[in-house]
């Protein structure tokens, strides 16, 4: 892979990741005026570098995001902005690296709950009351930004091509 093409796509995942990260953490939200271009220009840079092939990768890993975190979204309430990022940030590095990222997100992303756990817990224990009891049952109806794990798992992805 070209260099240039390699620092392309970290620098602007790293934004993308970075700003959607803050968002999330903040107001619980993704912005689509930071994800809907960004899913285009992954396609769009992928075919300037690799031509044909790296259309193909790019709506691959795109497919890739939409599949695997759309079930997610059906299923168990993950949000709407979260596989619209993904789709897009497997526009940017393809399915073969998507399928790393993956793995490494379910990893950041049981560190990132047990952390939460934690530190609910530790708040109780010191008398400070929130809103919910750190336990499974409000893990699962409590929206919890998921853009860190996604931001942690796909930068330490590029690591492993």
């Amino acid at each position: 892979m070209h260099s240039l093409a390699w620092q392309l796509e970290w620098w602007s995942v790293l934004t993308v990741v970075g700003v959607a990260t803050f968002t999330d953490v903040r107001s619980r939200r993704i912005p689509n005026w930071l994800v809907l271009p960004f899913l285009p220009l992954g396609i769009a840079v992928s075919a300037w570098f690799r031509g044909w092939h790296g259309v193909e990768q790019s709506l691959a890993g795109a497919g890739l995001g939409i599949a695997i975190f759309g079930i997610l979204y059906w299923k168990f309430g993950m949000g709407a902005g979260d596989v619209k990022l993904c789709a897009a940030i497997g526009a940017w590095i393809g399915p073969n690296q998507f399928l790393i990222a993956v793995v490494l997100i379910a990893l950041a992303g049981g560190l990132v709950i047990l952390i939460w756990a934690v530190s609910r817990s530790l708040l109780r224990m010191v008398g400070r009351r929130t809103k919910e009891e750190a336990s499974l049952g409000s893990l699962m109806e409590t929206k919890m930004p998921y853009a860190p794990a996604i931001a942690i798992g796909t930068l330490i992805s590029f690591f492993a091509r």
